[in-house]
């Protein structure tokens, strides 16, 4: 914590300053600090901008920037369930564009985002390292590969 500064605050603001304290002196700590966040409240919450830029001494668009170029940083949270698909090549190669139509019809969402219902958020990544089993979905942290739109739909049910 900066010298002076209260220990008040929302939950939010304790929880960045206690994470703040804990990264301040390692290199590149916004990184883990961003990480430490998304992983208590399920997302980076905007309101976090300027008190991170004012805490490590950065500007408000350095930390934007941060936050924006890195998908898997939420800036909402997210449904109950969660549904990552990868569109790496080797998945892409496997059908993974046939998975990726499928899913956005099922959940009635786009990517990055949730269904109307709130139940589902539908995300992309690129690589799960399971490229030999593609296409590749992970359903709340489970994985699973050689996913066709049947199988999705039957994995999504489960879930």
């Amino acid at each position: 914590m900066k010298p002076g500064a209260t220990t008040g605050g929302s939950p939010l603001e304790q929880h960045v300053r206690t994470a703040v304290a804990a990264h301040r002196d390692d290199r590149g700590a916004l990184l883990p600090i961003l990480h430490d966040i998304q992983a208590t409240f399920g997302y980076v919450d905007p309101a976090v901008v300027p008190l991170l830029a004012d805490e490590l001494n950065l500007s408000r668009a350095d930390v934007h920037g941060v936050i924006s170029f890195y998908h898997d940083f939420r800036k909402s949270p997210a449904a109950g369930t969660h549904v990552r698909i990868c569109r790496a090549e080797a998945c892409q190669a496997a059908g993974a564009e046939q998975l990726v139509a499928h899913a956005k019809d099922r959940l009635r969402t786009d990517i990055g985002g949730t269904s109307p219902d709130r139940d589902t958020t539908l995300d992309q990544v690129f690589c799960f390292g399971n490229c030999a089993l593609g296409p590749t979905v992970e359903i709340n942290g489970r994985i699973a590969g050689r996913v066709t739109p049947q199988r999705f739909d039957a994995l999504l049910d489960k879930a």
